[in-house]
């Protein structure tokens, strides 16, 4: 597209130059013009001859430089067209391309959304509660081993507490039949079961 408005761009600049070239030949054939009828009027025919033949000159030059610059105008007025139309199909295209970039984002993260939810129902696939090796079922076989044991200290806490309630009785016991021993030495009265 560069190369096609620059070639443009070369053909407005020997337009222009043709264009200004007929206008310089012009003036020249006109400035030939004036001196010849100068001369002629002076009555130097000779001189004056030599001028309108430089007017004549001047005026193939200026014919040459018009059609030279007509000729390039349907090209130039074709390679505008061409231009504006290249840079409207760029502008297009650009769009579009604005258009499939977006359209690629979206994908990409519409694709990682996908892939972290299938990341997702994996781990709830490989959470199995009833399978040991899962992972949660591994934690809840550990939490179930902690409560044991906990339990399991509970019962031998409540074991040894219940041994030495026992052993305060035997103490107890052991005491009234030291004290009724007693009494039966010392010859008191023997106190009957339950009193």
């Amino acid at each position: 597209m560069a190369q096609t408005i620059g070639n443009l761009r070369l053909l407005e600049q020997d337009h222009a130059e043709d264009i200004a070239s007929a206008q310089d030949w012009g003036r020249k054939a006109v400035a030939a013009s004036a001196k010849a009828d100068e001369l002629r009027a002076a009555g130097n025919t000779a001189d004056a001859d030599k001028f309108d033949n430089l007017a004549k000159v001047a005026l193939g030059k200026q014919l040459s430089a018009e059609t030279e610059a007509k000729a390039v105008e349907p090209t130039i007025t074709s390679q505008n067209e061409i231009v504006n139309q290249l840079k409207s199909g760029l502008e297009a295209m650009k769009g579009k391309l604005d258009q499939l970039r977006s359209q690629r984002d979206q994908l990409i993260a519409r694709a990682k959304i996908a892939d972290a939810q299938n990341q997702v129902i994996d781990a709830v696939k490989s959470i199995d509660i009833m399978d040991p090796t899962s992972e949660l079922g591994r934690f809840e076989e550990k939490i179930r081993r902690e409560e044991a044991k906990v339990m399991g200290r509970q019962e031998l806490a409540a074991s040894t507490l219940d041994a030495q309630f026992e052993s305060l009785e035997d103490v107890g016991v052991e005491l009234e039949v030291e004290a009724r021993l007693a009494a039966l030495k010392s010859g008191g009265p023997q106190q009957a079961i339950g009193q």
